[in-house]
This record gives C-alpha cells, structure tokens and sequence, in this order.
C-alpha cells in the first residue's frame, strides 16, 4: 500500500465475510458484505466510519478480548484487531462502539494495525495529556464517581495520560491552574457543574492575561485568547454551558468528544464595575429576575436543588421592576472577513475611534434584563434564553423585558420551555451587541412600607393591584449563577477567548 493508496482486503466481521477498505486519502475506514472472492471495494450499504472519530485500535482475540497485561504475546490464529470508534446514538449522545475483524494471516493483521496506528498519528489535534480538576461537592456530589467510572477508562483506552487534581475548596482549580506549569499539558478538563466551569476559565484566563501583560481591569483592554482547550465532563445541578455547545449532558459523550479533539471558539464577555474587573461570563448575565433568583437562593441552600425552583416562584410572585438605563454598541459585522478585521482593530488598540453616534440609549422600568453569550440551554428549557445566540461571533444578544403584567411575563417564561417564539411580544426588545453599559436609577423611597413588604413573607405582593409591577430600587447582577455586588456595570464581548474540546450541536436527519 502507498502513501495514499487504499489497504483493501476480505476479512471477517461479526462472522459475517466482509470487504474492507481504508483509504487515506479520505481518511475513511469501510466495511459491507464482500460481493466476491476478491479483495474489492465495499458496495454502497457499507459501515463506514471517519478516521478522525477512532479512539483507538488493539490487538485482541476474536472475541474482542485484548492481549494480556501489557506484555509481549504471540498472536494466535484467528488472528483479529478491534477498532473502537464513535458511534452517533439517540438524543445527541455517542458512544465508543468497538468493532472486531478476523485475519486469516498474521502478517496481514500486523499491515492493518500499522495502516491504522499511522492513521491516528497524524491527527494532531488529539490531546495527549489532560490536567483534570474534579469538584466531588457540586450538583449531587457525584463528580468523583462519574469520571472514575464512565470518563477515566475511555481515556485510558485513547492512551491519553492525565493527572487528577480533587478541589477541596472553593477557587481550588482557580488558584492551582495561576501556580502550575502547564508546558506539558494539551488541555485541561473540569468535572462539575457551572461553577466548577467558571473557575477553570478564571484560572486560564487570568493566567493568559498576566503572562502577557495585559492589564484585565481596563475595560478597553484586547485580552489575548487562551492556548489551552478545555474539556467539561458534566457532573452538575445545570451545566448550561455543556448543553449548550454540545447538546445533551452525558459525561462518555463529552469525554468522547475531547478524545478525538474537537475543538469550537467561545466568546468571553468582561464585566466591570467602576474601572474594576468583577468577574468573566460566558452564558448568562442576567439582571432584575435572574438576578433577584440567584441572590436568593444562595440564603436557601439549605433545601438543595430545590432552592431555585422555590426562588424561582419566590421572585416571580414578587414582581418587581428596576428604573434605569442601558447604553449599547450594536454588533455590525455580518461575515467572517470583516469578523477577522475587528478583531484586528481590537489587537492594535484602534477600537477607541468609535464614533459616539453609535451608541444607542434605552431608558425605562425593566424586569430583566439579560445578555446571553450562547443560548443557555438546558433540560429544562431545550431552546434556551437566546435559541439563536451564536457562540463565537463577537456578540452577546442583550434581552429587555421591560414592565410587564404578571401575566404577561408569565407567558414569556413558559415559553422558554416550548418551541414558540419567547421573543413575540410587544415588551420584550432583543438587540446583538459587542458591548454595553447599564446604570440603574436609585428610587427615591418616599413610601418606607413598599420596602418594609418586601423583606417579608414571600417578597413584595402588591396586593391592592395583583397584576402590577412595583418598583423597586436596585438589583443584583447574576453572573453564570454568582451574583456580583453593584448594578451598575460596563460589558466588552471578547471575541473568541477560549476554546472547548466540542463541535457545537449535531443536527441529525
């Protein structure tokens, strides 16, 4: 066989005589049942699957067993090696499905694992050592057990070497991955929730800034995108940010993806508050209900998981509204070239010749006001907040849902668990921005009682007037499910910070 001739032989698979191919050229391994005697081409019902989505190839028996403990056997005829590849299963899910072909020949066994093995070889963007940071507290505190037994044997089956680091703390992965060397790694892969997510990021970004001298808490600053991958092996209550870039939340299918080396960019938007750097956000940043459900719920962890549906309904029976002012720079470009020029204005420090008339002002008494850097799907809502927010176009879509009845808002939630349009309504003002501003208005609080009510019971019930809205006078902003102290707050996108080991959602006919 050439350098880019396809090995074609008959062998025998599922003890069914098959024609097999693979061919380089395509980087394509096939097999369909052999129409002849002779070593031709599989017709056109074959198996066939991409090189790029084989985990790994070994010698084994012809049960599928693999040779021994690791030292040299003499192969015994039926000779056989099993390839394990990616097999696309129901719901978004993959799973490594391992295929098993008999050789009459020895030496005919040995071409075929060398044809395969050089094949692997040359995919590069296949990481060969992984640091894992593992949360054992977060969602149902089953982190430890899940990559034990679902994760860490696929990894050793790919060959990839990896060192585990079990966070005891808060900010454990955070402050690691600032003190670590990381020369020897091609990724790091968090197993948790969110939060656990957010840390990693923290971590990497951080790093990446300070090693080139940028300073993070300069709103203007060009932050420099991150060499490393990150993985996430989904482990926790939500994990928003794991369904949203691959579409289901099952830990063989993201490590599956991380083994063959997926790679998709992922906008970072920067939140700063009075010249300081509060925090990075990749999902949601949401203020007034989002908000308002975040800060308390941390007062109710006590109850479990169940604390945000219980603040969920907490602050929807409350209903308040927030007085103020969003300011915002909407995003222009519409193709990759010009996705590429601004990115290059924003490297040499030309984005200050913005002029000012495109900013654009909106005042008024909002609900919520969202800004969705993808589209913060989960289970529970399949679509998300923002089903048509892109992952790594500059842009963040800024959602105003301004004074609303009870009713009405009610309305626009359910949506958000349906396949109707959440955006259909007449209160509700969807814009894609590279960067804004908000500054709530402080209310002057001539009624006392109006905030006495809503300290007590069940929050601020406007009883006189069930359907109303009450004002109130400021919120808290919810970051990728931390609340940040300060409603006034300024947001930059970063085009393409990081990368993740994933490939977007897969649209199966």
């Amino acid at each position: 066989m050439g350098a880019a001739e396809p090995l074609r032989s008959v062998l025998w698979v599922r003890r069914q005589r098959c024609a097999v191919s693979l061919e380089p050229a395509r980087a394509l391994l096939r097999w369909g049942p052999s129409p002849g005697p002779g070593a031709g081409a599989p017709g056109a019902g074959a198996c066939s699957v991409p090189v790029a989505e084989i985990v790994a190839v070994e010698e084994t028996d012809s049960h599928g067993r693999p040779y021994g403990s690791g030292k040299w056997q003499k192969m015994e005829p039926p000779f056989a090696f099993t390839v394990h590849c990616v097999k696309r299963a129901r719901r978004r899910r993959w799973r490594c499905e391992p295929v098993t072909f008999c050789v009459g020949d020895e030496q005919l066994c040995h071409l075929w694992l060398q044809a395969l093995r050089e094949q692997l070889d040359r995919l590069t963007c296949r990481p060969k050592r992984l640091l894992v940071f593992i949360n054992p507290f977060g969602g149902k505190g089953r982190g430890l057990r899940i990559y034990e037994r679902k994760v860490a044997p696929l990894f050793a089956l790919a060959a990839i070497a990896t060192e585990v680091v079990v966070t005891e703390c808060a900010n454990h992965a955070r402050e690691a991955l600032h003190e670590m060397s990381l020369d020897s790694y091609d990724g790091v892969v968090c197993v948790g929730g969110d939060g656990m997510f957010s840390e990693v990021l923290h971590g990497l970004v951080g790093r990446t800034q300070r090693a080139a001298g940028v300073d993070q808490n300069e709103p203007l600053a060009a932050l420099v995108p991150c060499p490393l991958r990150i993985g996430i092996i989904p482990a926790g209550s939500t994990d928003c940010v794991c369904y949203s870039t691959i579409g289901i939340n099952d830990p063989k299918t993201s490590a599956l993806h991380i083994i063959v080396g997926d790679s998709l960019a992922m906008d970072v938007s920067a939140v700063h508050h009075h010249g300081a750097l509060l925090r990075y956000s990749v999902s949601l940043l949401g203020y007034g209900f989002y908000g308002d459900i975040v800060k308390d719920s941390e007062k109710q962890r006590w109850m479990g998981l169940i604390r945000y549906d219980f603040s969920g309904l907490k602050t929807f029976l409350s209903h308040h509204c927030y007085e103020g002012t969003v300011s915002f720079l909407p995003a222009q470009h519409t193709s990759k070239q010009q996705l590429e020029e601004e990115q290059k204005r924003s490297l040499y420090g030309l984005e200050g010749s913005e002029d000012v008339e495109e900013w654009k002002v909106i005042c008024g008494k909002f609900l919520a006001i969202n800004a969705a850097n993808m589209s913060c799907a989960c289970p529970r809502s399949p679509r998300g907040l923002s089903p048509a927010a892109h992952l790594g176009d500059g842009s963040t879509d800024l959602i105003l849902i301004r004074k609303c009845s009870r009713f009405n808002f009610l309305r626009f939630l359910l949506r958000h668990t349906n396949q109707r349009d959440q955006f259909d309504f007449t209160f509700v003002e969807v814009y894609r921005v590279k960067r804004f501003q908000f500054v709530s208005k402080q209310v002057e609080d001539e009624d006392g009682e109006l905030g006495e009510r809503g300290k007590q019971g069940l929050g601020q019930i406007c009883s006189q007037h069930p359907s109303c809205c009450c004002s109130a006078a400021s919120s808290s902003w919810n970051c990728d499910g931390e609340v940040l102290s300060g409603s006034a707050v300024e947001v930059r996108v970063h085009c393409q910070l990081v990368q993740l080991f994933a490939r977007g959602i897969e649209e199966r006919p």
